[in-house]
């Protein structure tokens, strides 16, 4: 009679031995750490402006931003319930402030951007300079910079927050500070920072007043939209993305922000892009026109959806997911995503369907 334990039984008293001293089999979990594609948790999703602004203006009624510190709406991936993430490493919210308002000065390590969605009269201070911010401008706070917002205009301004949280806290490297006053000193006058970088310029010193993150903290859309206008006029289509541009640091030539994808996509009306996938999860917020955005997952089990979006809308593309986008008005898309950290580590990859 033989009465060896079973190998299976023999292998899970060895594991349950090994536990104590922080020792695990990788032959257990190999396939799952090492997929032959990407393991995407991120979904796709569609916050719509004319549902999610009557929340907004609801919370505006209940709480102060001086209460709130900033009132924001986390624009919450289904795939990332109370985790505060649109995609695995990227945070977006809404931020609303009524006329009148300031949310207080603070700063912190995780660098952050605002586009401006709705509403105009509100400003920002970043390092001692202020920016008044108008509809789709985009503006940069740098990790560690003193900011603070307000509002002395006549009506509410909401903007979209992108922020690197996830990827911060991964790293565990977070750190934040509150000021010891509401408002900082105004130490520049507004304009400043594009003044001495946005000419095609630059100071021979002082170039890298934020380490990394462009020297430029305010691109107006104003601008941006000239140049598209041109592109669109002009130029020739690509086939996966229309006319697109990025904002780009003028002292180094690479993107905006070390940690931040960030580009504005311009498509003529009726066009059509052939799909186009990334390893980048893609965040998209609509500027102008009428589009619909097609996304599919191919992988075994996957499946396919499209989403009808106008101005204001917000979209997540999840990473490795097929993405067309069909314009019915020439439209205009604001989109930010963590190519840069994706390029610094070898790991971006970009396909384009035949």
């Amino acid at each position: 009679m033989n009465d060896r334990a079973p190998p299976q039984a023999e292998r899970a008293a060895l594991y349950e031995r090994m536990r104590p001293l922080g020792l695990t089999p990788l032959w257990e979990v190999l396939h799952a750490l090492v997929p032959l594609q990407p393991a995407v948790r991120t979904q796709p999703a569609h916050w719509r402006w004319d549902e999610v602004r009557p929340f907004l203006a609801e919370a505006g009624r209940l709480i102060s931003a001086e209460e709130a510190v900033r009132r924001v709406l986390i624009l919450e991936n289904p795939g990332w319930r109370g985790e505060s993430r649109i995609t695995s490493s990227l945070y977006a919210g809404l931020q609303l402030i009524l006329p009148g308002e300031v949310a207080p000065s603070h700063r912190h390590a995780q660098s952050a951007l605002r586009f401006v969605v709705d509403g105009r009269g509100a400003w920002t201070a970043v390092d001692g300079e202020r920016v008044t911010m108008e509809e789709g401008d985009f503006i940069i706070t740098p990790a560690m910079a003193w900011h603070e917002h307000g509002n002395d205009g006549g009506q509410p301004v909401t903007w979209l927050d992108g922020l690197d949280i996830p990827t911060v806290a991964f790293f565990e490297a977070g750190f934040a500070e509150n000021g010891s006053a509401a408002r900082q000193a105004v130490t520049r006058v507004e304009g400043d920072s594009l003044a001495r970088y946005g000419q095609g310029l630059l100071p021979v010193e002082g170039a890298r007043r934020f380490g990394a993150t462009s020297p430029i903290f305010s691109y107006p859309y104003a601008r941006s939209r000239e140049a598209l206008a041109h592109l669109l006029r002009h130029g020739e289509p690509e086939a996966a993305h229309g006319h697109r541009v990025r904002y780009v640091n003028p002292a180094t030539g690479g993107w905006a922000m070390p940690t931040i994808a960030t580009w504005l996509q311009a498509l003529p009306e009726r066009h059509a892009t052939q799909r186009s996938r990334s390893t980048a999860g893609r965040v998209y917020s609509v500027v102008e026109g009428r589009a619909r955005l097609t996304i599919a997952d191919d992988r075994p089990g996957g499946a396919s959806v499209g989403f009808d979006v106008g101005p204001r809308d917000h979209v997540v593309v999840p990473p490795w997911h097929w993405l067309s986008i069909d314009a019915e008005r020439e439209t205009v898309l604001f989109g930010f995503s963590d190519a840069p950290l994706q390029q610094a580590a070898g790991l971006l990859r970009e396909e384009t369907a035949a």
